[in-house]
């Protein structure tokens, strides 16, 4: 897992092929202007999901887990809180992995929460279990799927 501003996209474009699309539709699209849901970026190797919405408190986040994608969680007008588990740690599966959906979510408690403040982002890798919008406020985020294997 990655906290981290977007003025340091240059250091992260480096860890993965797709971060520099990633970032640039970040930097050059009025995401503020998006309505939610998802947004094609460039096929099924990298698209985003526009989220607004209440936060469900530390209590009602859910950890979650994806095998082909990467998560970069950008809050945008406000923070986000977001916790935290190595999926290597966790043992209490709600349900299989849904291969269709990408996603997996565990009943384990987070090990830590971080606060993603307003236009920073979140990065959440295969081995990071997260639950995001464990604020208690109103959430609007912007969540770009990297796809693991970029071909």
């Amino acid at each position: 897992m990655i906290l981290d501003v977007p003025s340091n996209e240059e250091l992260l474009q480096k860890l993965h092929p797709g971060f520099g699309a990633a970032f640039h539709f970040l930097r050059g699209t009025n995401l503020n202007q998006l309505p939610a849901g998802r947004q094609e970026i460039d096929g099924p190797r990298l698209y985003a999901l526009v989220v607004r919405g209440q936060g469900r408190g530390l209590k009602g986040a859910k950890l979650e887990v994806h095998r082909r994608y990467i998560d970069i969680q950008y809050s945008l007008t406000s923070p986000d809180v977001i916790g935290w588990k190595q999926i290597s740690t966790c043992r209490n599966p709600v349900e299989a992995y849904n291969e269709v959906k990408d996603i997996q979510y565990f009943l384990d408690a987070s090990d830590s929460w971080v606060t993603v403040p307003q236009q920073s982002f979140g990065i959440f890798f295969p081995e990071d279990a997260h639950a995001p919008m464990a604020t208690d406020g109103p959430v609007h985020k912007v969540v770009v799927k990297v796809a693991v294997d970029w071909q």
